[in-house]
């Protein structure tokens, strides 16, 4: 029996609360390129090992770090005056008996790739310095790692996650999506550094969307008005296909339009101009920062997808929670918590709070139990690609 509790917190859902804030940073914030690289890091060291021996090795790379560089954005034009800096750093094995594995060269490239598909703007061979200081890791958490079995986690630790989304939730998330994703066929000019803000009071739902935009492609300070405007309407329209509620979008309100101080860059990164990033300051697992939701410190990208339950647990309590809501629960809380040693299909504790009907408890419990008995299916996921991790 896995210790798995399951209550009924009197409380409204947070749709019907008030007041609701939360925020999404796109992948191009410094802080999500650098989840970005971790998590592209880890992959790649995993899918290496799985290659040589059949399976994935202790590592952990969820330690990178960036220092923006300095730039000067021009319109029409644009130049990269010293380049942003990245490290890439943690713990991984690099030998195993006589058998060494360039992990350094790995990680190197595998972070070359990740930015070459993701950014359009961004000349990796000019306007990135890519560095790696990835060392062996420790004794003990090794030991941990290869013990015989249902991996064993470790750490001490807990993941956390909820469902479903909230109207709110839900248009913060989707419309930095839609931004990088199918608006950048319309508007070249848009970069993938674009942080949605949003915040609800009652039934009035406002947007605050700041976005870099690429300086080569804006002619001067009435094209990027002008440019500003079309992308307010489409996202307007997206927004229209969600809901029918009255959603105010407000992008780049720091722009001050007559003294040509606007959000410009070179590469549609801050990065480039001394803002820096960090693993684990941006999104949790489930790709949102939720104020008025419970939320693990944990930086989720980079962590081994085998037996860091920091990793697992995030990912595993956001499935658990999506599911127990598909069976008719308004508000959905699971909290997942490891012992370091222990198997990590075995927790100290699984939490599960529903907002809704007394008889779901049973299905919470089956669904909990059933993620749990399958928790190296989220392994497979991480290793292809498959499991959201920011």
């Amino acid at each position: 029996m896995r210790n798995i509790y399951v209550e009924f917190p009197n409380e409204r859902p947070l749709d019907k609360q008030d007041v609701e804030l939360v925020e999404r940073k796109g992948i191009g914030h410094p802080d999500s390129i650098c989840d970005g690289l971790a998590e592209g890091v880890s992959r790649a060291l995993s899918q290496e090992y799985v290659k040589r021996f059949g399976h994935i090795l202790h590592h952990n790379t969820d330690q990178v770090e960036l220092v923006g560089g300095r730039s000067t954005p021009e319109w029409g034009a644009g130049e990269i005056d010293t380049p942003m800096y990245i490290l890439l750093s943690g713990r991984a094995t690099t030998q195993v008996g006589d058998d060494v594995i360039p992990v350094g060269e790995i990680a190197i490239e595998a972070a070359r790739k990740y930015l070459k598909e993701n950014f359009r703007n961004i000349d990796v061979d000019t306007s990135v310095i890519l560095d790696q200081k990835i060392g062996m890791g420790s004794s003990d958490l090794r030991s941990v790692f290869g013990r015989k079995g249902i991996p064993k986690a470790n750490d001490t630790s807990f993941g956390v996650s909820f469902a479903p989304f909230s109207l709110t939730e839900q248009l913060t998330y989707e419309v930095e999506r839609y931004m990088n994703g199918t608006m950048k066929k319309k508007v070249k000019a848009s970069g993938e550094d674009i942080k949605v803000m949003g915040e609800r009071y009652k039934d009035e739902i406002i947007l605050t969307i700041c976005n870099g935009m690429v300086s080569k492609h804006i002619k001067n300070i009435g094209d990027y008005k002008a440019i500003i405007e079309e992308m307010t309407g489409l996202v307007r329209d997206f927004v229209a296909g969600i809901t029918d509620k009255d959603v105010r979008i407000e992008i780049n309100t720091g722009d001050d339009i007559d003294n040509q101080s606007v959000f410009l860059t070179v590469s549609g990164t801050s990065a480039e101009m001394g803002d820096d990033g960090s693993v684990g300051r941006g999104n949790r697992a489930n790709g949102l920062i939720t104020p008025y939701r419970p939320m693990s410190l944990e930086a989720t990208a980079g962590k081994n997808p085998v037996n860091h339950v920091g990793k697992l647990y995030n990912l595993l309590s956001k499935e658990i929670a999506c599911e127990i809501a598909c069976e008719g629960a308004d508000q959905v809380y699971v909290r997942l918590l490891s012992q370091i040693g222990h198997p990590i299909d075995q927790p100290l504790c699984a939490d599960v709070q529903v907002v809704g009907p007394m008889k779901l408890e049973k299905r919470a419990v089956e669904i909990t139990d059933y993620w749990l008995e399958n928790i190296q299916e989220m392994t497979e996921k991480c290793l292809k690609g498959k499991a959201e991790t920011f």
